[in-house]
């Protein structure tokens, strides 16, 4: 075991923490991750800062809060002049690219504007959220509007699946008991298996391009994001995922009456969404999560594949590895389906760290139980590399610390997650405009507060009741946990890092020097 030479970050979608077999789930069979948190160290208390796709990965890429970086939804461009986790690699040597999905929108009015060619290495760059795009794919491709020269429709159709758009009719769907081809969009068809063989999923795919590129790459220094589309819906999982679990297998969904009988009225508004009204039937949703539980299992499988490959290859002594996730997903706890507001179902992320040094080897196979958030990852890759931290400009700290045995007092008491609901069904039946639809979470280790525009806050006691099940955000009893939730919410409002051209090193050594520099004013 040695130093850090390259870094594999894997990232799933819609993963839930709770629904790893390391990390809870009693039925869920992941052994390859298993074996990955034996190698490394498993952060049960991981959060993203956004639970939705588009704003949690701008976090994760950036280094920042959404606050801070402002994209604060799915497709809301990330603005040109923020640096990215490929910036800050290459800085370090180390080529940068992707294999699956960001979810980022490119800044096209602002390479506009900078008279940027997008054709160009840096406008390459600049469109793909920094990363060299080995192969992108975001994952949702809908017969509307479907790139004909989707590479993994290309790839398909070179394995003789036929079709304009082979995605969606093999890849996300099945064949019902009539004979007929039904679409995974549908989660009645959550049961059936997809009509693409194991071999040729979108999983096993990234996994063969992602492994093909590690061997391009041969002794270049490598920092790839391995970024899964699954287990994201559709929810469809290609044999033998696809009844690997049975309706008996599904674990009781976290939900009590009162939360129904009275919800805050953001959540009230989430819950008469189509998803969360589905989730809601106790039959629908114990129809649907085996497919969800199947598609884990096979991006355990292809995750075996990987560390076998990354094995053959040598490259398990200077390789740090990362599996994480954007956000949960609810599949009907509290009454709710998809992602988008704060329970430890839709926040929480999973999170394994395999680092190689010999520094590292007393942590291994433990769980450490510290609060980690997304934007942690860039300032440990860094440190990890032998780089220099920038405090000015990113938000999240390095854990490498932590997996080298040094639990410092000194660590983060408290997590931040935002949301902006702005495009939502919920906004629309709560009759706000699209600039008043925005949330914060303040989560210590007991207390989880939520602060909305417009509505009283919510607090949960996460020492008495883990479930999230009664919300104090009325009880007299709290008012002045409330308050001062607020107050440290507002403190750490007040403090983002705004200021990111200039470093705090350069600050130090300008301050008060206009003399030595010539420059006299208010002088007698």
């Amino acid at each position: 075991m040695g130093s850090v030479r390259n870094i594999l970050f894997i990232m799933c979608d819609q993963l839930r923490a709770d629904y790893l077999g390391c990390a809870g789930h009693p039925s869920i069979k992941t052994p390859n991750i298993d074996a990955l948190a034996q190698r490394g160290v498993l952060f049960p208390n991981a959060f993203c800062q956004a639970p939705v796709c588009g704003s949690s990965r701008m976090s994760f890429y950036t280094g920042r809060y959404v606050q801070s970086h402002g994209a604060t939804y799915n497709n809301v461009p990330l603005s040109i002049g923020e640096p990215t986790l490929g910036d800050h690699m290459r800085e370090l040597g180390v080529s940068t690219g992707l294999v699956g999905k960001t979810h980022m929108a490119a800044d096209a009015a602002g390479m506009k504007r900078l008279g940027i060619d997008r054709g160009s290495v840096q406008g390459t760059l600049a469109a793909e959220c920094g990363f060299e795009p080995w192969e992108r794919d975001d994952g949702l491709h809908p017969d509307a509007s479907t790139d004909p020269n989707l590479a993994y429709n290309v790839y398909l159709r070179d394995q003789g699946y036929d079709g304009d758009n082979p995605w969606h009719t093999y890849a996300n769907s099945g064949v019902n008991e009539k004979g007929e081809v039904v679409s995974g969009w549908y989660l009645r068809n959550a049961h059936l298996p997809a009509r693409v063989d194991k071999a040729h999923s979108e999983t096993a795919y990234m996994t063969n391009r992602a492994m093909s590129k590690i061997t391009e790459l041969a002794d270049t220094p490598w920092c790839l994001h391995l970024s899964y589309i699954k287990p994201h819906w559709p929810y469809i999982a290609p044999a033998p995922y696809h009844d690997m679990y049975s309706p008996q297998d599904v674990i009781a969904a976290n939900r009590g009456e009162k939360e129904r009988a009275n919800p805050h009225p953001v959540i009230e508004a989430f819950m008469a969404h189509e998803e969360s009204v589905n989730f809601s039937d106790e039959e629908k949703r114990r129809h649907v999560i085996p497919a969800y539980m199947g598609l884990i299992t096979e991006i355990d499988d292809n995750i075996g594949r990987v560390m076998s490959f990354l094995e053959e290859q040598g490259r398990l002594d200077d390789t740090l590895i990362v599996l994480t996730s954007d956000h949960g997903d609810y599949l009907g706890d509290h009454w709710l389906g998809e992602k988008e507001m704060f329970h430890e179902e839709s926040v929480r992320i999973p999170m394994i760290v395999s680092h190689p040094g010999h520094d590292c080897a007393g942590t291994r196979g433990s769980e450490l139980h510290t609060l980690i958030e997304a934007i942690d990852l860039i300032p440990t890759f860094i440190d990890a590399l032998g780089g220099e931290a920038k405090p000015h400009q990113l938000e999240g700290k390095s854990f490498l610390p932590l997996l080298e045995g040094n639990n410092s007092s000194e660590w983060r008491d408290f997590v931040i997650s935002e949301a902006d609901y702005s495009w939502r069904g919920a906004r629309l039946s709560l009759e706000l405009p699209p600039d008043q639809a925005r949330a914060y979470m303040l989560r210590t280790e007991r207390w989880k507060y939520i602060s909305y525009d417009n509505f009283r806050p919510q607090l949960f006691d996460l020492q008495k009741d883990p479930d999230e099940l009664i919300d104090l955000g009325e009880s007299d009893l709290h008012k002045e946990i409330r308050a001062e939730m607020e107050e440290r919410l507002n403190h750490w409002l007040r403090h983002r890092r705004n200021r990111t051209t200039t470093s705090h090193e350069e600050i130090e050594k300008k301050t008060d020097t206009a003399k030595k520099r010539g420059i006299y004013f208010g002088v007698w």
